[in-house]
C-alpha cells in the first residue's frame, strides 16, 4: 500500500511535527506499506529534511507553507503526481495557517480528494466544540467566538466528507456523532511515542527539577509554576531547579521573554527554548516531576504520554481532555486548581517530598503509556486504510468507533 501523509515533520517547527515523526517511524516498519510519501512544509534556508535516513520507502515532498494561499493547489498537485492509495492528514484546525482563508483551504483538501476519488483519512487532534477559544488565545470577544464556532462547524462538516475522520478521545466521537449525525468517525487513541525500559524508581537524581514542556502563553501559563516552586523552596529549604522547556504559542509571541524579565529575581529558572526531538529523552530523565500549568485543554496531550513513557510523576489540573485521558487510559497525578499557584505548590511539594508517592505515580504512568504503544496505533490505521481501499484481509478485525 502507498500512503501519503500531509503534516509537518522535524526539523519543521510546524504543529504536530513530533507526532508525525513518531507515527512515520512506526509506519515505515510495517511491511504492508510499500511507500510512504511525506507531504511537508518548506523549511527555512539552511535546514534539510533527513533524506534517505528513514529508508528507501520514505520520501519527502516539501510543497506548502504556513499561511500560504497556494497550499490547496500545491498539495493537490503533488498528490495527483504521486498517486497514493490513501492520503492521511495529521492535522488540527491551525495546521495550515492562523489566517482564516489559508487555514480553511487546507482543511477542505480531504473533502476535495474524496470528490476526486482519492481516499482520504483525517486524524483531527482537536475539535472546536471542546476548545475554549478564550483560553486558547484565539478570541475573547463573544461575537467573534460565535463567528469562529460557525466557521468551525462548517469546516468540521467539510472534514467529515473525507472517507474517515479519526480522533484520539472517545468523548470527541460522541460529540461529533451527536452534532453532525455522521458515522465515518473512529477512535484511535493518541498512543505513546516510545517505550523505553522501565526506569529505576528507587533512585532520585538531585537536585530536584520541576519541568514544564510545550508552547506557552495561552492556556499554558508558566507564571503560577514559577511562583509555586518558589513557595515550595521557602517551605522546605530544598534546592529545586525550574525548567521551562519549549517556545511561545504562535498566538502570544514574546510571552516567554516577558516572563524571563518579570521573574528575573527568582533564581535557578532555566528556559531551554525549542527542544529538538533527540533531546527530549534527557529532558524527561533529568526531571523529577513534569508539571502541566494549564488553564484549559485543546486535545489529547502528547506531553502526558511522553511523561508516562519515561516514568515521570506528573502534577496537573483535573480538567477537560486531561481528565478524560486520566479516566480512560489510566494515568495518575497530583492535582491542583487551575491557575492557583498555592494549590500547585502543595501538589508539587507532595510529589517532591514523598519518594514513595513519586515512584508510585511514575510506575502507574509508565504502565498506562506502555498499554497503548504507537506501534499498535499504526496497526489500527493500516486496518482503516485497507478497509477504505478494499485491501483488507477478510479475517482481519477493524475498530470503527468508540
Amino acid at each position: 500500500m502507498k500512503v501519503a501523509i500531509v503534516s509537518a515533520y522535524p526539523p519543521s517547527k510546524g504543529t504536530l511535527n513530533e507526532y508525525n515523526f513518531h507515527l512515520v517511524n512506526h509506519f515505515k516498519d510495517k511491511e504492508e506499506f510499500s511507500r510512504i510519501d511525506l507531504i511537508t512544509d518548506h523549511l527555512p534556508d539552511g535546514e534539510k529534511y533527513p533524506l534517505g535516513e528513514l529508508g528507501e520507502k520514505v520520501n519527502f515532498h516539501p510543497c506548502w507553507d504556513f499561511n500560504s494561499y497556494s497550499n490547496f493547489r500545491n498539495i493537490y498537485k503533488k498528490i495527483k503526481e504521486l498517486q497514493p492509495d490513501v492520503v492521511f492528514f495529521n492535522i488540527q484546525f491551525l495546521s495550515f495557517g492562523d489566517k482564516k482563508i489559508p487555514a480553511a483551504l487546507g482543511l477542505m483538501l480531504p473533502m476535495f480528494l474524496r470528490w476526486k476519488k482519492i481516499p482520504s483519512v483525517v486524524l483531527l487532534h482537536n475539535i472546536l466544540e471542546e476548545v475554549d477559544l478564550d483560553s486558547a488565545g484565539i478570541s475573547n470577544i463573544k461575537i467573534l467566538n460565535y463567528l469562529f464556532n460557525l466557521i468551525g462547524t462548517f469546516l468540521t462538516s467539510c472534514l467529515l466528507k473525507s472517507n474517515l475522520l479519526t480522533v484520539t478521545i472517545s468523548k470527541y466521537v460522541d460529540v461529533l456523532k451527536k452534532k453532525y449525525q455522521k458515522e465515518n468517525i473512529a477512535l484511535v487513541p493518541h498512543g505513546s511515542f516510545e517505550i523505553p525500559p522501565m526506569p529505576d524508581f528507587s533512585k532520585t537524581k538531585l537536585p530536584y527539577s520541576v519541568m514544564a514542556f510545550g508552547k506557552f502563553g495561552t492556556y499554558k501559563k508558566v507564571e503560577p509554576m514559577i511562583e509555586a516552586v518558589d513557595m515550595v523552596r521557602k517551605r522546605t529549604d530544598k534546592e529545586i531547579k525550574i525548567v521551562i522547556a519549549g517556545s511561545d504559542n504562535p498566538n502570544n509571541k514574546g510571552y516567554l521573554e516577558r516572563v524571563k524579565k518579570e521573574y528575573a529575581h527568582i533564581p535557578n529558572v532555566h528556559f531551554t527554548g525549542y527542544v529538538a526531538e533527540e533531546d527530549i529523552p534527557d529532558l524527561f530523565y533529568n526531571s523529577t516531576v513534569a508539571v502541566f500549568p494549564y488553564t484549559g485543554t485543546t486535545g489529547s496531550s502528547g506531553i502526558l504520554h511522553q511523561a508516562g513513557s519515561y516514568g515521570k510523576a506528573v502534577v496537573l489540573p483535573n480538567i477537560g481532555d486531561l481528565e478524560k485521558l486520566i479516566e480512560e487510559e489510566g494515568y495518575e497525578g497530583a492535582f491542583f486548581e487551575p491557575g492557583n499557584a498555592e494549590s500547585m505548590s502543595e501538589a508539587i511539594e507532595k510529589v517532591i517530598m514523598d519518594d514513595e508517592y513519586r515512584a508510585h505515580l511514575g510506575k502507574q504512568n509508565y504502565l498506562a503509556a506502555t498499554s497503548l504503544p504507537m506501534s499498535e496505533m499504526a496497526d489500527w490505521y493500516y486496518l482503516h486504510f485497507a478497509s477504505i481501499c478494499g485491501q483488507l484481509n477478510t479475517n482481519a478485525k477493524i475498530i470503527v468507533s468508540a
